[in-house]
């Protein structure tokens, strides 16, 4: 008896998905918990996975929008792989690795690079499925671009190149930057129409609503880096080699956030109905750039974290959301946001409110720039930072004393171990 897949419910108050993309094809033998679709909802992208071994035969299309609880396909219970089946085998040209390893023995000894430094060198497109496969068979990223390294190209494969050259991207261009493509800019008059996802229609409510339901203000600084990049200068191999991440910019301005929030509460606040709900945490939303959009996953209670800590949450969740495997419950509450324009070369921007809080603040990128110090100019490193803020619930005073204490603690990264004080005055109790 066939086994029926529905779609399950991505969260409350959410009634219908899209069907973002299918990850096994029409026919073919899945095993049991094996993922075989993904789905949009209006808050995250989620897989679906086989709830029994067989095959499978697919009744929705991809781009489909589908009501929760529909069947979207049929699994047929079947044991091993069916013949006349495709299925992926990731490790089928393991003997042809073999034989190539033996051609290299014949020659002389080279260096090997590591499984990161060939990726970043080579730029290897991986699927998340993909990823998923070669971690479930041991195979890292050194041995795929060794075996097609010493593999012996025939006839089909030559052909199927040749039919596929058309989507080949220009030497020495990226291929993520469509805009730089000169093959889709050719004098002609055609347009692409494709539906826009559940995730990024609710992207585009939301931010109308904030425009049109909140009393946003923007008021900006400047913050002099010298300090955070002369502690990163000195300590980022020391502070890799014993927490295993990077010391990077988002942990010294989550830090001093939450010290600046504890002085202006107002700023950790939203309102509920005819209610202010005013926070005794942070839990700090950080935006980050997915493969579908913008998402927003939380730092729970970052005011308890080191900055090891918030570091390797970071890494976490930025893993997560370039996989697309962020959990609604990772990425809902918060209570302030920090997003990062600087990475794409932003100098100045307002950033707009993640309702329903009341702030957000802006970093930006980071350029020498002469300024006055002690009646002297001289040439610092700069980021002009920016606070967009609810004025329904923040006066003038709560957001530029708030971005003037962010300032503070940047330029004064002591002042953050020891709750927003100077060290001198907090050893004598001042």
């Amino acid at each position: 008896m066939a086994i029926e897949i529905k779609v399950p419910s991505p969260g409350e108050s959410i009634n219908e998905v899209q069907l973002a993309s299918w990850l096994v094809e029409d026919g073919t033998f899945v095993d049991k918990d094996q993922d075989i679709a993904e789905i949009d909802s209006d808050k995250a992208t989620l897989s679906i996975s086989a709830s029994a071994s067989g095959i499978i035969t697919l009744i929705a299309k991809a781009g489909d929008t589908i009501e929760v609880g529909a069947i979207i396909a049929s699994i047929a219970p079947a044991e091993g792989k069916a013949s006349g089946t495709v299925s992926p085998k990731p490790t089928a040209e393991k003997p042809k690795a073999k034989v190539a390893e033996q051609n290299i023995q014949t020659k002389p000894e080279q260096p090997v690079s590591s499984s990161a430094d060939i990726a970043v060198k080579h730029d290897l497109q991986l699927s998340p499925l993909a990823r998923k496969l070669m971690e479930t068979e041991g195979i890292s990223e050194s041995e795929l671009l060794e075996l097609i390294k010493h593999y012996r190209f025939g006839k089909k494969d030559v052909a199927f190149f040749s039919q596929h050259a058309a989507n080949k991207p220009a030497e020495g261009k990226n291929v993520h930057d469509k805009a730089s493509d000169s093959a889709d800019w050719q004098g002609g008059r055609n347009a692409d129409r494709k539906k826009i996802s559940m995730l990024r229609r609710k992207l585009a409510e939301r931010l109308v609503s904030v425009k049109n339901e909140t009393a946003m203000l923007t008021t900006f600084n400047e913050v002099n880096m010298t300090p955070i990049m002369e502690i990163r200068k000195q300590y980022k191999e020391l502070f890799k080699e014993k927490h295993g991440v990077g010391l990077g910019f988002m942990s010294f301005f989550t830090k001093a956030v939450t010290e600046a929030l504890k002085c202006y509460p107002q700023v950790n606040a939203q309102i509920d109905g005819d209610e202010l709900v005013q926070f005794n945490y942070a839990d700090i939303s950080i935006a980050v750039s997915g493969p579908k959009g913008l998402v927003v996953p939380v730092i729970r209670n970052a005011e308890t974290l080191s900055l090891a800590q918030i570091e390797s949450a970071v890494k976490e969740l930025a893993i997560k959301a370039r996989d697309n495997k962020l959990s609604l419950e990772e990425m809902s509450g918060g209570t302030f946001t920090i997003t990062n324009g600087g990475v794409f070369g932003s100098m100045l921007s307002t950033p707009i409110l993640n309702p329903p809080q009341s702030g957000i603040l802006g970093m930006h990128n980071i350029v020498e720039r002469p300024i006055a110090v002690n009646g002297r100019v001289e040439v610092h490193p700069m980021m002009y930072v920016a606070l967009s803020y609810d004025h329904r619930i923040i006066d003038g005073r709560e957001s530029v004393g708030f971005l003037v204490k962010v300032k503070e603690m940047l330029e004064n990264p002591s002042r953050m171990l020891f709750g927003s004080k100077d060290p001198v005055e907090a050893l004598l109790e001042l």
